[in-house]
């Protein structure tokens, strides 16, 4: 099917946005090159030297860092704003959950309105953002959570995880894990009903997602009964990767691989890791015992083939597991609920899913 309508400036702008950064990071490996062997001082107009930042302060990765988090917050607020649908009001708590070894994890639980009569089944939820950006702070995520809740009369527990590069895998598949042990042994306190609990997460958020299913399975095998994975990455080899997707939008191959190894490089420490089942559930010896999957993917988008071949494999273990593609729609779809009524569609079956929770 064509590329729904709506998308054409969109991609005309994300498109000069992946040429940019490609261009830009020929001109620094030709500079590189150039300076070789050069003393770095040399390099350097007196001008320029003194611009240089001192050594106690951020560094100059740091702070373009910084700054590209704080774009793209704007452009998140942007979006809710333009193309989104705000939340409603709903009972939020904020709790920080101890990580042995591994920094704390600030998580947020979105109470269902009107939950007064008993415990209500909860979600645990990841966010997406390449593993470098995004909260449960940004505007479309917050917003997202709420109307879900909302909707589905189910409690979400949003997980704060920690950002790569400066927290590197397995931190976040760590505290993701910490943050499922916290809400079995805080069930009571929130009004959650322990033998109701599932998990979700969207792009990197349905990686940790997937991973955590393993880790459960392989350490505390707390009863979880569903995970929903929303245009989830599952393979940091790049082995399913469907770069037609990119190519049938203009953008060439080459181009899309070398901003999905950007994302790999910032996530991992070493390339081996990629092959670690906890990185790339995919490639995880056995996917026996896992909670039933509930799989959402775009017909553009290069990450479809990780969702559709973990489906297979899901079902080849013995899982039930069930995979939706929307046509016509990209990777970032499901924030479009104000203007394309796939995203609407997209969330109405998200809410479907979870309502499996209320379930006996």
């Amino acid at each position: 099917m064509p590329l729904d309508p709506f998308f054409a400036e969109r991609l005309r702008v994300h498109r000069r946005y992946l040429f940019g950064r490609a261009l830009k990071g020929m001109r620094t490996r030709i500079a590189a090159l150039w300076s070789f062997g050069r003393k770095p001082e040399a390099l350097l107009t007196p001008a320029a030297a003194s611009a240089v930042p001192a050594r106690s302060g951020a560094s100059p990765r740091a702070r373009a860092r910084a700054k590209h988090r704080k774009a793209a917050r704007a452009w998140d607020r942007t979006e809710l704003e333009t193309v989104g649908t705000a939340g409603p009001d709903l009972r939020i708590t904020e709790h920080e959950v101890p990580v042995p070894g591994y920094p704390s994890v600030r998580v947020r639980v979105y109470h269902p309105p009107g939950a007064t009569d008993g415990a209500v089944p909860a979600c645990l939820t990841f966010f997406g953002g390449a593993f470098r950006i995004g909260g449960i702070d940004y505007p479309t995520t917050d917003a997202g959570c709420r109307r879900r809740v909302a909707d589905s009369g189910v409690a979400l527990v949003a997980v704060d995880y920690a950002l790569a590069p400066e927290h590197r895998f397995p931190t976040a598949v760590e505290q993701a894990y910490a943050a499922l042990e916290w809400l079995f042994a805080n069930a009571g306190e929130l009004d959650v009903d322990p033998g109701r609990i599932g998990v979700a997460g969207t792009s990197a958020g349905g990686n940790i997602a997937a991973a955590l299913t393993l880790v459960n399975r392989d350490r505390g095998r707390l009863p979880l009964r569903l995970q929903i994975l929303e245009v989830p990455v599952l393979d940091l080899t790049g082995r399913h990767l469907e770069l037609s997707a990119t190519r049938a939008v203009g953008i060439p191959s080459f181009i899309a691989l070398r901003e999905l190894r950007s994302v790999v490089r910032t996530y991992l420490t070493t390339r081996a890791e990629a092959r670690s089942a906890y990185a790339s559930p995919l490639r995880a010896t056995s996917l026996q015992g896992l909670p039933p999957a509930v799989i959402f993917t775009a017909q553009y988008d290069p990450l479809r083939g990780d969702g559709e071949a973990y489906c297979a494999a899901l079902r080849a273990a013995g899982v039930e597991a069930s995979a939706v593609q929307y046509l016509g729609v990209t990777h970032d779809t499901p924030i479009f609920t104000g203007a394309l009524p796939a995203a609407r569609r997209w969330h109405a079956e998200v809410v479907t899913a979870l309502q499996r929770l209320h379930e006996p």
